[in-house]
């Protein structure tokens, strides 16, 4: 009968979390982490490893990689012949590797993220200086553990002559960390090891002066000496890297930028398609060409700018916009003691040292041993040959090997090493010569069995041979630096003009919130006329501005928005302009009151008024309004309980201010009346103002224009009256009577305006029909009178809407 099978009946959270710490263990310890003494990852170290066996070296042919991986999985690491080869093709990168550990002929991938040939076309073998990773793995230096089937062993660690992990670094990602090690320099490695031995407590600015900072195998620029000095110190830290790229004269009056270095990792193809497509889609302006002329003498991206480019802008531009510059985040995480560990400079010296330490003294005690073997076995040669004859005669005699070895053995007191080195002697040894060679052979082992001895009595010894070893492998194999470092980081300022192509344009914007930008000469071609516009809708500005100056957006809420003219749509004349919800979302009955261009936010209109519904008025300096931030509309002032803005003015800190109420009311007064206060603050009173009774408007001018003040009511009554018919008052008074008052059907005023000699108002009826009226054709009343009727309301309605009809404007002309 078989067996019941046994489950065992566990959570599945237990389950779970056990399986996954397990894997999760592996992958840290085995996988994805280097070890902190010879700076590689386990099938790194298999790789090196398998091809050292196979004498598949330097100084050899190179070999198939197909037989390199196949030899990997088969004797080491049982995984994927993907990941074993494209981690031996890295090895063998020069854009990834400061120090290549593995030679390669044929495709091995290029900078351009191409990827590389099959390993059955590709060949390798080790580099010279990998050898020195793997030099005295033979003399036991290092630790052997059984691989994966119990059949062979390798090793836990290499002895790694250099200080791998600083020289090439590493990068991986496993279960819960991270790492992210630079690559340095050999020579200045090799320097701060020295320096650390001979100065244990060294501080990491001391070991700066020599080790500069991460040597990249694509050289470029490092900012920020305070990055690498924070990583060296803690072991993580933030530093920019940017290619070198010089601005060069061409022929023509023109330039080009030339990129010979290119950041570290960065896909070169990659960065040069981004630097196209920037200029396809002309988010930089003034750039003729990106070609890129890489070849075999070196790396070369050539932009070729047009005439008056701004070369240094674009440069700029490119530095911020694409992988031209790219930020590298130090993460100094290795295994140590089979634990991930973040290590600063210091500690991963001293992992390296304490490893090298740890060899050199296994080194000695191997060499050590076999030299006294050996002394011991030519010492008892040396007693063999002077007893020659009466040796010959017992051999002679004996039965067989053995028996020899025994009989010599027992006769003259020699041990079964030296008994068995001379019953081996070949004959010819016998000459006299002979033993002249084997006594300067034992004075040479005495020799160096007291150095290594002295060696492993003294550490100052140890640390002098392990320094004169490093000595040795810097002077072989020293390259000069490729990475330059600056210690600041530059900021980056790009200038507009850079990014936007300078064109003069004509920005619309209506009542219902409809705004575009429209080419000047769209608009002559349709001369000015049949400006697409919705039923009830009037543009409230028209403004010929240019695409590298911005405008501010005032809704009747009390909110504001910034917009560069350039980000505006451009649409044509005759077509409908975009709802400005696409630009920022605004509340279900706000709308847009005001639109002032911006050229620069410190020029001479220094002041924003804002006059209220309900009788306030505010100034604020003009620059506070500046925003960076344009993902929503921000607060212009502080509105109280249902107040609403009726108008947005721009001043010089010198205009008059004009009020009407709706029960017929004026007030003129001096800005200066007006404290300035700053951009969330509601302001103060600017008009006294009874039960039921509103600001219609607020309107500022100079008095030195001798304007006229225009008044439209609802019953359809329209009233001009010179600025003298009214005294200048002060804030917050209650003003001048501008209507008769009458007992039945009072008039109410709908509209108000501060009219100069080309301006037309115009109205809306209740029945839907729009009037427009030149006010200057009506003769001028006094304070007194209701006015002239200018439509019947009894046939149109009474009026609804007054506005003032846009006019096109260059605002910046008379400051140009």
């Amino acid at each position: 009968m078989s067996q019941p099978e046994k489950f065992l009946d566990l959570p599945l959270e237990e389950v779970i979390g056990d399986r996954f710490g397990r894997y999760s263990k592996y992958i840290i310890q085995d996988r994805a982490l280097p070890d902190a003494r010879d700076g590689l990852k386990p099938v790194q170290r298999r790789i090196l490893y398998a091809m050292h066996e196979e004498k598949n070296t330097h100084d050899k042919h190179f070999r198939k990689s197909a037989k390199t991986v196949g030899t990997v999985i088969g004797n080491y690491h049982p995984h994927g012949d993907s990941s074993v080869y494209e981690a031996m093709v890295r090895l063998s990168q020069d854009w990834k590797v400061r120090n290549v550990l593995i030679e390669m002929h044929g495709n091995n991938g290029s900078i351009d993220g191409d990827p590389p040939a099959a390993m059955r076309y590709t060949e390798a073998r080790l580099s010279s200086i990998s050898s020195e990773l793997l030099r005295d793995i033979d003399k036991e230096t290092v630790e052997f553990i059984p691989n994966f089937d119990e059949t062979s062993s390798e090793p836990v660690v290499l002895p790694a002559k250099f200080p791998n992990l600083l020289v090439n670094g590493s990068t991986g990602i496993s279960a819960g960390y991270a790492t992210d090690i630079p690559p340095h320099n050999l020579a200045e490695v090799i320097d701060a090891v020295i320096m650390k031995m001979d100065k244990p407590d060294i501080t990491v600015p001391e070991l700066m002066q020599v080790i500069k900072g991460p040597d990249f195998p694509t050289g470029g620029i490092i900012q920020g000496v305070d990055g690498i000095r924070k990583a060296y110190e803690t072991g993580r830290g933030k530093i920019i890297i940017r290619g070198r790229a010089e601005i060069e004269s061409v022929r023509g009056n023109r330039e080009q930028i030339v990129i010979t270095d290119i950041p570290f990792e960065v896909n070169k193809a990659s960065m040069v398609k981004k630097m196209d497509e920037l200029r396809i889609d002309r988010k930089v302006e003034g750039i003729a060409e990106v070609r890129d002329e890489t070849d075999r003498t070196g790396l070369r991206v050539v932009i070729e700018l047009k005439r008056d480019a701004d070369s240094e802008g674009i440069l700029n531009y490119f530095y911020k916009n694409t992988d031209l510059q790219v930020t590298y985040h130090f993460n100094m995480v290795a295994i140590q003691d089979k634990t991930p560990k973040l290590l600063s400079l210091p500690l991963m010296l001293d992992a390296y040292i304490n490893h090298q330490k740890d060899v050199v003294t296994r080194q000695t005690k191997f060499d050590l041993k076999k030299a006294k073997d050996r002394a011991h076995i030519v010492e008892g040669l040396i007693k063999a040959i002077s007893m020659l004859d009466e040796l010959i005669a017992t051999i002679r005699a004996s039965k067989d090997k053995s028996d020899a070895k025994k009989r010599i053995m027992e006769a003259y007191g020699f041990t079964e090493a030296q008994a068995e080195a001379i019953v081996t002697l070949q004959l010819y040894r016998l000459t006299n010569t002979d033993i002249t060679q084997l006594q300067s052979e034992a004075d040479e082992l005495r020799t160096k069995i007291e150095q290594l001895e002295s060696i492993l009595r003294s550490e100052k010894k140890l640390l002098q041979t392990i320094k004169k070893d490093l000595k040795q492998i810097k002077k072989t194999f020293s390259e000069n630096r490729r990475t330059l470092i600056e210690a600041e980081i530059e900021e980056l300022k790009i200038n507009i003009e850079v990014t936007v192509a300078s064109e003069d344009v004509l920005v619309s914007v209506t009542k219902d919130g409809y705004i575009k930008r429209t080419s000047l000469r769209s608009y002559s071609a349709s001369n000015g006329e049949d400006m697409a516009l919705k039923e009830h809708d009037y543009p409230i500005s028209l403004l010929e501005v240019n695409t590298t100056d911005k405008v501010l957006l005032f809704t009747n809420k009390g909110k504001y928005l910034v917009t560069p003219v350039h980000e505006l749509p451009d649409i044509r004349w005759k077509d409908t302009g975009q709802h400005v919800s696409n630009i920022v979302q605004l509340d279900k009955d706000e709308r847009l009151i005001q639109c002032i261009p911006v050229r620069d936010f410190k020029d001479s209109m220094n002041y924003l008024l804002f006059f209220t519904k309900n009788g306030m008025v505010k100034r604020s300096e003009f620059k506070l309004y500046d925003a960076q931030r344009r993902s929503k509309a921000l607060i212009a002032l502080n509105l109280k309980n249902d107040d609403e803005v009726v108008n947005v003015c721009q001043t010089d800190g010198n205009m008059d201010v004009f009020l009407a109420s709706n029960k017929g009311y004026g007030l003129w007064y001096h800005e200066s009346e007006i404290s300035v206060v700053g951009q969330r603050a509601a302001g103060v009173k600017a008009m006294m103002l009874k039960d039921d009774e509103f600001i219609v408007n607020g309107q500022v001018f100079n008095d030195l224009t001798e304007p006229s003040i225009v008044i439209i009511t609802q019953r359809g009554a329209c009233k001009r009256m010179r600025l003298k018919e009214f005294e200048k008052s002060t804030r917050a008074k209650r003003g001048l009577i501008m209507l008769r008052e009458l007992k039945s059907k009072p008039h109410r005023i709908k509209g108000f305006f501060v009219i100069n000699e080309n301006d037309t108002l115009c109205f809306e009826t209740s029945n839907g029909n729009v009037h427009s009226i030149f006010p200057l054709e009506l003769s001028a009343s006094d304070r007194y009178s209701n006015g002239s009727f200018v439509i019947d309301t009894d046939n149109d309605g009474v009026v609804t809407e007054v506005w003032k009809e846009a006019v096109y404007q260059k605002p910046f002309n008379e400051i140009e």
